[in-house]
């Protein structure tokens, strides 16, 4: 099985960096992306926000030009997280982030 995303957008929650008790560190952001596809050979306006995490010790590194409003490109798997209320979602574990 493949669990690989790549997906292009702008920040629009700006970074958030952590420690974690074992002391990974940890940045969070929200990236939303907004395209054209075909579909049904008819164009089609999609729309996406997802949280992204990026840890361990690259997550300086890869994060430390983001900005809100930084267009990027970011590649990693997904898994599903339920939060502190219960509710879950999809959430983006970075390991590549390019400006574009």
């Amino acid at each position: 099985m493949t669990n690989r995303l790549e997906l292009s957008g702008s920040v629009v929650k700006a970074p958030v960096r952590s420690l974690s008790p074992a002391g990974i560190a940890h940045c969070f952001f929200s990236l939303e992306h907004r395209s054209t596809v075909m579909e049904a050979d008819l164009p089609r306006q999609v729309y996406c926000r997802i949280q992204v995490v990026v840890s361990g010790q690259r997550s300086q590194a890869l994060t430390q030009h983001l900005v809100l409003g930084s267009n990027i490109k970011v590649g990693g798997f997904v898994a599903y997280q339920i939060g502190r209320n219960g509710l879950g979602k999809l959430v983006l574990h970075a390991d590549n982030i390019t400006q574009i």
